[in-house]
């Protein structure tokens, strides 16, 4: 038991610490070969990102342009393109009609938390949870964090898995984590 909280405390560690140090050698970290700007709120940075522009018509399409421009702060696991693709064909085209918009809405906001959770905080969760912290979404869900080596990952509430490709990109209204697949709802 020793041995396995050393482990997890030093993968613990190591994540906060590659984060924190990305974070500090670049303070505009690229995403989607746009730099993001601390100084820009979560939409009108995720706008100019290449690799979330389904996220950025989905935020449209339920109507949370304004939610998620507002002061905040918001920590966002966002998806890439590439997320969205993973899906089953045609989902995202069913999901953003005006009828599916209440559906759409609470698997946007599963992917948001109230308050700014960078990597540290998240990674001082999942110690103090044992390996595993339960985290509440805006949608009232739950997602859980834990550790694979470096790796943030992210179990939502059917048991898929997301991982945090890039974390800890700071908005002037909360925080950004990039990741690699749809977190879906029960």
């Amino acid at each position: 038991m020793k041995k396995l909280s050393l482990m997890l405390l030093l993968a613990v560690a190591a994540f906060a610490n590659q984060n924190a140090n990305a974070q500090m050698k670049d303070s505009n970290p690229m995403v989607g070969g746009a730099a993001m700007l601390r100084s820009m709120d979560i939409v009108d940075n995720a706008v100019n990102s290449a690799d979330h522009t389904t996220l950025v018509a989905a935020v449209k399409a339920a109507g949370l342009v304004e939610t998620l421009k507002s002061k905040g702060p918001f920590t966002v696991f966002a998806p890439t393109n590439a997320a969205f693709d993973k899906l089953p064909a045609g989902t995202v085209e069913t999901l953003v009609k005006p009828e599916n918009k209440a559906t759409l809405t609470k698997i946007l906001t599963y992917h948001v938390l109230a308050g700014r959770f960078d990597s540290r905080a998240i990674a001082k969760r999942i110690k103090a949870g044992g390996g595993t912290a339960e985290l509440k979404t805006v949608s009232g869900g739950n997602l859980w964090a834990s550790m694979s080596g470096n790796n943030l990952v992210l179990k939502d509430e059917k048991g898929g898995t997301s991982t945090v490709t890039i974390a800890d990109v700071y908005q002037s209204n909360g925080v950004i984590h990039v990741v690699d697949t749809v977190l879906l709802p029960n």
